[in-house]
């Protein structure tokens, strides 16, 4: 597994390769190696360059063509003779087994892809067992289909039979076509016992949700650094880690809240993310299910973004595929504060860009489209966590009334949305 961690301290440099294709444009290709880059600097590494190629589609053998490759390599050697070397190659695709030996062999440093690198993140923010379990489960099952990469140098170099038919088979039939094997089965059982541990781990959740008593549950959704962590603490009042890295919450916090004479139950989830590869939503099934078995969800979306609409439809799209999209739900977009626009010049008769629309006209446009079901926060700057903490108590409130008819709140509220 080591193959494909980033663990020494030291912070290695990297370099980032991308494709512009039909489906991703230059524009879109560039915030990809954005998030890519940021990615490699929550692991721990320093971008120093980035490659992208014009192509129809990714090339089967080496993702790009060999002249970009030769590029590539030809950047190296001239970083190298600098006495700058070059850490690793960081692919924004998932790579296949196939293509990550053939790069290697041409560039001889190490290669990773985006899948990979987001394991090695999980794998440094995983604190508890069964965030461990999941991480590890994800990685053996991105390695299974890779393991014959590790094992080139003990490949059949003669294709001859048992009879001694082939140039060079004598000696060296098959020493890596056995370890392979072995490792496979090996790594094989361990999923199957990872596998069990999490089956034992829903268990136990399951059981913990059922002793929550009679209260409405509402999950925090969203791309990853949107701020979820920052507003279960304020709501909260608690001291969930928050930073400005990609996943930092990877466990799975419930917290109780309680607004004026009504308590609800809020837990902060593992942020979504462009590219995320199946197997990690299927490893995370656990951790994912506090969506599942929500009342509410709150979708936080980071309004200071450039690609703010994207993120949400990658959220929403993940929240189809768990099943939860009929859930009720509520968008709140935080970080007001970074918000920035361009003023147009007034003798500039072009049609306005999303850079050029004002915080209050986008305002109106999300409100309008979302039927008010929004709001618009500072976490950081505590701006309207008032308007939140009202707005969540009267969606709360009715949910709480729908699903327990019979069970009576906190105490009596003097608080005016008690009486609506």
């Amino acid at each position: 597994m080591k193959e494909f961690v980033i663990s020494e301290a030291k912070a290695e440099t990297a370099i980032l390769v991308a494709l512009i294709t039909k489906e991703q444009d230059e524009e879109k290709t560039k915030e990809y190696l954005d998030e890519l880059e940021f990615l490699a600097d929550t692991a721990g590494a320093v971008t120093v360059k980035r490659f992208t190629q014009k192509v129809a589609g990714p090339n089967t053998a080496t993702y790009v063509g060999k002249g970009k490759l030769e590029e590539i390599k030809q950047y190296i050697k001239n970083e190298e003779d600098a006495e700058r070397e070059v850490g690793m190659v960081i692919f924004d695709d998932e790579l296949s087994a196939k293509q990550i030996r053939n790069i290697e062999g041409e560039l001889n440093v190490k290669i990773l892809d985006r899948t990979s690198l987001i394991l090695d993140i999980f794998a440094m923010r995983a604190q508890t067992a069964s965030a461990k379990t999941q991480v590890e489960l994800a990685q053996y099952q991105y390695m299974l289909p890779r393991l014959q990469r590790l094992w080139t140098h003990l490949e059949r170099q003669g294709g001859g039979s048992g009879s001694g038919g082939g140039k060079g088979s004598v000696g060296l039939r098959g020493p890596g076509e056995t370890q392979l094997e072995l490792d496979r089965r090996i790594i094989l059982q361990r999923v199957s016992l990872l596998k069990q541990r999490l089956a034992e781990i829903d268990k136990q959740k399951v059981t913990q949700r059922k002793n929550r008593g009679q209260m409405i549950r509402v999950a925090l959704v969203g791309y990853t650094n949107v701020g979820k962590s920052t507003i279960m603490n304020l709501l909260a009042k608690s001291e969930v880690f928050a930073e400005n890295k990609l996943f930092a919450t990877l466990d799975t916090t419930v917290r109780k809240v309680v607004i004026d004479n009504l308590a609800f139950l809020l837990s902060d989830t593992v942020g979504f993310i462009r590219k995320l590869p199946t197997h990690l939503v299927d490893s995370f099934k656990s951790t994912l299910d506090e969506v599942r078995e929500a009342d509410l969800l709150l979708h936080v979306v980071d309004i200071s973004h450039s690609d703010f609409e994207e993120q949400i439809s990658v959220v929403e799209n993940t929240i189809k595929d768990l099943g939860c999209a009929d859930k009720p739900s509520m968008i709140v977009f935080n970080k007001v504060d970074a918000y920035t626009w361009i003023e147009k010049e007034p003798d500039d008769l072009t049609q306005p860009t999303k850079e050029n629309i004002t915080l209050e006209d986008l305002k109106k446009t999300w409100m309008a489209k979302l039927n008010d079901s929004c709001i618009f926060i500072s976490a950081k700057e505590k701006t309207n966590i008032e308007e939140l903490k009202t707005e969540l108590y009267k969606r709360v409130c009715e949910l709480h009334v729908q699903k327990y008819p019979y069970n009576n709140f906190l105490y009596l509220s003097e608080y005016p949305l008690n009486n609506t």
